[in-house]
C-alpha cells in the first residue's frame, strides 16, 4: 500500500474525533505527498494568519529602537555594554534624532507618535518618550503590570474608535495587555472559575459556529461546564446561509440559568458580524431577563467590517471584550492582544454580592496583594491569576510588545482616510469574489461580511444546483472527509471541515487572508471539479438504473 493510501486511512480514522486544526496537519502531509507526484503547489487555506504585514509602523518601531539604544549608550557605554535610558531631555533628543535621520524609514510616523502623546494624550514630552524608549529596550518589568500607563491610553483610543464607536469612551474601561486573544481567553476562563463566577456544572452559552478551542475548553475537566449552543442558522428564502442568529436562538439567553455567553464577533469561520438588530435584541434580553449574564466577546475580526460595533458598545457593563492585533496588522508572531473591561461591570458586582463563605475564600486567595483584597477589581484579579497570584509582580506582557502595540494603534488613528483599512478589506473581498466566480456561484452582497474566511456549505450548493435527490445521494454515499481527501491528495489543497467549528456538517472553512489572489481561483476550480465529478457519477447511475 502506498504512502498516500496509508495517510488516507489514518485521516478517515481520526475524522470527526479531533480538532480540525489537528486534522489539518494530516491533510497537509497527504497534500505534500500528492504535490511531489504532480506539478501542484501546496495551497493551505486552513491557516488563519494573513499574508500581509503593516510595514510603516514596523519601520517606525525599529527606527525608534535605534534611538532608544543610543539613549542607553548616553548613560553608560563600555564595549558591548550600555546603561538604561534617561528621562530628562529625552523628547528634545528624539526631535534632534528625527531631524538628523530623515533618510531612515518610519521617521515621519515616529514624529507623529511623539506629537500624538503631547497633543492628544496631553502628556509631558519626556514622560511619553521615556515610557516608549524604556519599554522598547525592555530593561524593566512592566509597570503597571496590567499595562504601561500611557501606552494603555493610546491603545484604548484605538479600540474606542474601531470597535466601540466611542459608545464605550476610552476613560470608561481598563485594559490588560496579553499574548493574543487565545491567551486572553485562557486567562478569563481561569479567573471566572477562580473567583467562582463560574463553577463546574454551570450552564454557559456559545454562539456557533465558533473557533474550535472555544468549544473544547468548556468541556475540559477543570471547567466541565454545561454548554448551550446559540446557532447562526438563519437561512434566506432561496436556502442560503446568512450566518446570522434568528431571534428564536437569542431568546435562549432569557434563561437566567445561563450564566455566561462566549462569542466571536465577527464569527469564525463565517466571519460575519452580528447585525445591529441582533445587538439591540441581545441588549433587551439582558436588560429584561438575564441582567447578570457575563459576556466574553472575541472581536479580532471587527476591523474587517465597515461600521463594526462590538457587543461591548451596547452592553458595556456585561461584556469583556477581547481583541488581537494579529490579523489586521499581520502580527500573529508578535502575540499582541488586549482584554477590555468597563470600570463599572457585572463581574465586580457579582463578586461583591457573594455570600460570606465564598468572600472569605477569595480574600484569602488575594490576601498577599492588598490589605483590602476584596477591593481588587476583576480585571486586576485576571492579571494576578495569570501568574498564579503569588507571582503577580512578574505579570504583564513584555514592554517591547506593548510599545509595538501602541505604534500600530497610533498609526491607525493617523490614517484619517482609512487607506490601510480599505486596502485590507479590498484584499479579502477581492479574493472572496475570485473564489465564488471560480465556483460558478453568485456572491450575495452582505454588509456584515468581513470576508476574512468564508464557510461554504456543500450541501447547500448541491441542493440549490441539483435538487433534493442528488443531495440525498451525496449524503448517503459520502462524507465531507472524502472531499477533503480528494482535494488534498489530488490537488494539494487543504481546507478545514466546518463541522469542527459546530457549523453545518458538510461545510468547509476557507481562509481568504493567507494565500495570493490566484490561489483562490485554483481552489474554486478544483473544488468545483470534485463536486461535478460526484454529479457525473450520480447521472451515470440514473442512466443505468
Amino acid at each position: 500500500m502506498d504512502t498516500i493510501n496509508v495517510q488516507r486511512k489514518e485521516i478517515e480514522k481520526i475524522y470527526g474525533k479531533v480538532s480540525p486544526f489537528e486534522l489539518k496537519d494530516k491533510l497537509i502531509e497527504l497534500a505534500e505527498c500528492g504535490r511531489k507526484k504532480s506539478t501542484h503547489t501546496l495551497l493551505n487555506a486552513g491557516r488563519g494568519n494573513p499574508n500581509w504585514t503593516a510595514s510603516t509602523p514596523r519601520e517606525a518601531f525599529f527606527t525608534f529602537g535605534l534611538f532608544a539604544v543610543s539613549e542607553t549608550k548616553r548613560t553608560w557605554n563600555v564595549n558591548d555594554l550600555a546603561g538604561m535610558p534617561g528621562k530628562t531631555g529625552i523628547a528634545d533628543r528624539l526631535r534632534v534624532f528625527i531631524k538628523e535621520s530623515r533618510t531612515l524609514p518610519g521617521t515621519e510616523l515616529v514624529e507623529k507618535i511623539l506629537e500624538y502623546g503631547i497633543s492628544e494624550l496631553e502628556l509631558e514630552p519626556d514622560v511619553w518618550v521615556y515610557e516608549l524608549a524604556d519599554g522598547i529596550i525592555g530593561d524593566n518589568y512592566p509597570i503597571p503590570d496590567r499595562m504601561l500607563m500611557n501606552v494603555e491610553r493610546a491603545v484604548k483610543n484605538y479600540l474606542s474608535t474601531e470597535l466601540y464607536k466611542n459608545n464605550q469612551g476610552s476613560d470608561s474601561f481598563d485594559l490588560f495587555a496579553v499574548e493574543g486573544a487565545t491567551a486572553a481567553m485562557c486567562y478569563i476562563f481561569d479567573s471566572l472559575k477562580a473567583n467562582e463566577l463560574l463553577s463546574p456544572g454551570d450552564r454557559i452559552a456559545v454562539m456557533t459556529p465558533i473557533f474550535t478551542p472555544y468549544l473544547e475548553v468548556p468541556h475540559l475537566p477543570r471547567y466541565n461546564f454545561k454548554v448551550l449552543d446559540i446557532n447562526a442558522n438563519e437561512i434566506t428564502r432561496d436556502g442560503t446561509h446568512t450566518w446570522q442568529y434568528p431571534d428564536s436562538e437569542l431568546f435562549k439567553l432569557k434563561d437566567p440559568q445561563v450564566k455566561a455567553l462566549f462569542v466571536v464577533n465577527p464569527s469564525n469561520p463565517p466571519s460575519v458580524a452580528m447585525r445591529p438588530e441582533s445587538l439591540e435584541l441581545l441588549s433587551d434580553i439582558v436588560d429584561k431577563y438575564n441582567k447578570n449574564l457575563m459576556i466574553i466577546s472575541d472581536d479580532v475580526y471587527g476591523t474587517f467590517t465597515e461600521g463594526f460595533r462590538s457587543i461591548a458598545s451596547v452592553l458595556p457593563r456585561n461584556t469583556i471584550s477581547v481583541y488581537s492585533f494579529s490579523k489586521y496588522f499581520g502580527v500573529t508572531g508578535w502575540r499582541l492582544g488586549t482584554i477590555a473591561l468597563n470600570k463599572d461591570n457585572i463581574f465586580d458586582r457579582l463578586i461583591r454580592s457573594m455570600p460570606d463563605g465564598k468572600t472569605a475564600l477569595l480574600k484569602k486567595r488575594y490576601a498577599a496583594l492588598s490589605p483590602n483584597p476584596e477591593e481588587i477589581s476583576f480585571i486586576d484579579r485576571i492579571v494576578a491569576d495569570s501568574r498564579q497570584v503569588a507571582l503577580k509582580h512578574t505579570a504583564g506582557l513584555s514592554t517591547p510588545q506593548q510599545v509595538q502595540m501602541a505604534f500600530f494603534a497610533v498609526f491607525d488613528m493617523f490614517d484619517k482616510d482609512k487607506a490601510y483599512k480599505k486596502l485590507t478589506l479590498d484584499i479579502c473581498h477581492k479574493r472572496q469574489k475570485i473564489l465564488f466566480e471560480s465556483l460558478g456561484l453568485e456572491l450575495r452582497k452582505d454588509p456584515y461580511d468581513a470576508a476574512y474566511y468564508t464557510e461554504f456549505d456543500l450541501l447547500e450548493w448541491a441542493l440549490h444546483n441539483y435538487g433534493t435527490e442528488f443531495s440525498k445521494y451525496l449524503q448517503t454515499n459520502y462524507k465531507l472527509v472524502d472531499i477533503l481527501l480528494k482535494l488534498a491528495g489530488e490537488s494539494s489543497i487543504v481546507l478545514l471541515n466546518g463541522g469542527g467549528f459546530r457549523g453545518p456538517e458538510w461545510s468547509v472553512r476557507i481562509s481568504l487572508a493567507n494565500l495570493n489572489d490566484e490561489a483562490y481561483s485554483e481552489i474554486g476550480k478544483h473544488l468545483h471539479k470534485v463536486l461535478e465529478d460526484y454529479v457525473s457519477e450520480w447521472n451515470n447511475l440514473l442512466v443505468h438504473s
